[in-house]
Formats: C-alpha cells, structure tokens, sequence
C-alpha cells in the first residue's frame, strides 16, 4: 500500500477524530453561549491570549525535530521531556509576574484570577511525556483519537458542570486544569518509553539550534492569528472581543479544521518522502484538491447562512457577530487552502520559508489593522485579518514551486 496507503488511513482516523472533537467543542461552545455572556468570553480570551503567547515565545521546535528526523525517537525523550519541564516552569513564572499588568492593559480586572489560575496548565503540561509524538510519526492516529478526546471529554464536563452552577468565567480554567492533569497521566500509560530527567548538552544544543526557526514562525504566527485580539479587546473591551472570538471560532468550524487533519496526517508522510520529488509533488496536489474541494463547500454553507446558524447555535444574545462572522469565513478558506503548504515546507526543513510569508502576513495585518478597527470596529478587524492573508499568497506559491520544481 505504501505511504500513500498510511496516509489515506491517517487521514480517516484524524477525521474522525476531528470530528468527535469538534462535536463536543460545538456542543461545549453552544451550552457554555447560552450559560455566559459575550464580555466573559471576552476575559476567557484575554486568558487564551496570555497562554498562547507564553507557550509560542518559549516554543522549542522538538516536535516538528522528532517528526523530522530519521532517528529513533527515544534517542531524543529525556531531551525533549527536560525541556518541556523547564518551558512549564518558565511560562508559569511568567504568567504570574505579568497577570496583573495584562488585566490593566485591557481594562479588566476580572481576568487576573482567570490569569493565575491559567498559569498552572503549562506547568502540568510540561511533565507530559514526549513519547507521544510517536502517534503521529508512526501515524498511530488510532490510539490519538482516544488519547485527545477523553482529554476533551473531561476539560469539557467539569467547565460546563462548574458554569452552570457558578455562572464564573473561572470554570473554563478549571476544566483546562483538570483536562492537562489527564493528559499527563494519560502519555504515561499509552506511549513507552517512559522518560527520565537526563542533561545530554550536545542533544539539547541540537534541538535548539534546529529549532530555532520553529520558535520564530511561531511568533510571527502569534502575531498573525492573534494581534486583531490584542486590539479589538484593547480598544473595544471585553463585550466586543467576546463577539469577534466567537466569530473566529465559528469561522473554523470545519474549515480550516479540514486543512488542519491533512496537514497533520500530511506531515510526516511528506518527510517520508521528501527526497522524491515525483511522490512528493503528486501527494501534495492530492491533498491540495481534498482541501480546496471541502473548505470551499463548507464555506459557501456558512456564508450564506450566517444569521441562522448565529442564531440557531448560539441565541440572539450574539447576533452582533453576524456581519464579521461573513468576513471571516472568507478569510477562513483562503488560510485553509494555503495553508496547505505549510507542511510541505516544513517536512523538507524549510522553516525560513513558513516564518517569511507569516511575516508578511503579519505586516499586510498590522499596517491596516488600527484603522480599520477604528474606523468600523470588529467588522474592520476581520477585513485587516484577510488583508494580511491575501498579502502573503505570492509568497507562499512561490516557495511552493520551488519545492515542488
């Protein structure tokens, strides 16, 4: 069958895990809309914002070297785990010693003990044990499926349950607790080996050498996904970032969440690969098309049907995210077709390449960005957003052709 075979099964599994995923984050989404207000989730995602950015600063690169190199994973374990550890406690630190500026910078008060207690994930997260890449070098997505959503089951629960009782923002950050808490134990019990605290200096040198570019278009992909937030809940408040989050939310439901399953399965199979350029091309093309095909038919659903699903899903209450909710599909296809590339670049090293045109699209994104919000709110964030990614396409299909000549 060879790796076209492994892929396609890959794939299958990763959309059913996509799928069960996404039935409980929609089910979780619609009941968590219906218990709390727009201007909480708002808090929930000045929280996401501050987390997200900790785990992208101090991002090492070790899973994309795992997947990458030729060598036994467990050559490279109690490296990876020594690192994941001290990353934990380094955003944890920092988490703490910045949550009180960061409510003040957006004006909410109210987050700050959403911020400590979100500080506690990364340092549970940092004792996961890394053997559990294996699962998608091996494209062992079988075993991936129940690994992610019994960790999603219980993150889920414990914040509906705790919502429903409380009404408190603070439930969300609980069931992240408790999903982290799980999924530690969980790598321990799935995936051997089990790792030990070792310093191997000449291995740890290695993976951040190779890492480095990783850790940069990490940041730039902060940036990108994440600088319309920082402004919209900088000058708009908590109620409006709450409504342009959701938007997004909505957005990617399932479209970019198509580009996301074959860029996962897609991944290790173009490293597999990646010396012939025949295979490589043709796999590319392949999933190119499934991507396009899918994301521009669930686009065009979502597009035409705005005001109902808003309203249908998640009540009247949210309606004010109708007309962005529109722009942001647009933007949603676009990023989903070509992100598609992303993992062609990155399975033949080609870090440099995925940190330029995310820089790019960063920068077709700042320059519009303030006054476009100024001038038409949340609708002016969502248009900076496709700007940024419009920007970046030549970029992107030019790297493309030259991996692919």
């Amino acid at each position: 069958m060879g790796y076209t075979g492994d892929a396609i099964k890959g794939i299958s599994w990763s959309w059913i895990l996509t799928a069960s995923t996404r039935f409980i984050s929609i089910a979780r989404t619609i009941l968590l809309a219906r218990i709390l207000l727009p201007s909480q989730f708002g808090i929930y995602g000045i929280g996401i914002l501050v987390l997200s950015f900790a785990e992208i600063l101090t991002e090492t690169g070790i899973n994309v070297f795992l997947i990458q190199n030729k060598e036994s994973t467990n050559k490279y374990i109690d490296t990876a785990w020594l690192l994941s550890i001290l990353r934990g406690v380094i955003i944890f630190a920092l988490m703490l010693l910045t949550s009180s500026y960061v409510s003040q910078f957006f004006n909410a008060p109210d987050a700050f003990g959403l911020l400590l207690l979100f500080s506690l994930v990364p340092l549970i997260r940092g004792f996961i044990n890394p053997s559990i890449i294996k699962f998608q070098k091996e494209l062992r997505f079988d075993k991936e499926l129940w690994f992610r959503i019994s960790i999603l089951l219980m993150d889920s629960l414990i914040a509906i349950t705790l919502a429903f009782y409380t009404k408190s923002v603070l439930s969300l950050a609980v069931g992240l607790i408790c999903g982290a808490l799980l999924e530690v134990i969980l790598s321990f019990i799935l995936v051997k080996p089990i790792p030990k605290i070792r310093l191997e200096k000449e291995k740890l040198f290695l993976v951040i050498n190779r890492g480095k570019w990783i850790t940069l278009s990490g940041i730039f992909s902060y940036l990108y996904h994440n600088l319309d937030n920082i402004i919209v809940g900088r000058m708009l408040g908590t109620v409006n970032l709450g409504l342009y989050v959701m938007a997004y939310n909505i957005s990617r439901l399932p479209i970019t969440d198509v580009s996301d399953v074959v860029s996962k399965v897609t991944f290790p199979v173009y490293s597999l690969i990646s010396e012939d350029k025949q295979r490589l091309t043709k796999a590319f093309l392949k999933s190119l098309l499934l991507v396009s095909v899918v994301s521009i038919s669930f686009g065009l659903v979502l597009f035409i049907y705005t005001d109902r699903i808003v309203i249908l899903v998640l009540g009247d209450k949210w309606l004010g995210m109708v007309n962005v909710l529109k722009i942001l599909v647009v933007f949603g296809v676009i990023r989903a077709i070509s992100g598609s590339s992303s993992s062609l670049l990155l399975s033949v090293g080609k870090q440099k390449e995925v940190s330029v045109v995310t820089l790019v699209s960063i920068f077709g994104l700042a320059v519009t960005l303030v006054p476009l919000v100024q001038a038409y709110g949340i609708i002016g964030a969502g248009i900076s957003a496709l700007i940024g990614t419009l920007a970046a396409l030549p970029f992107m299909f030019y790297f493309t052709y030259k991996t692919l000549k």
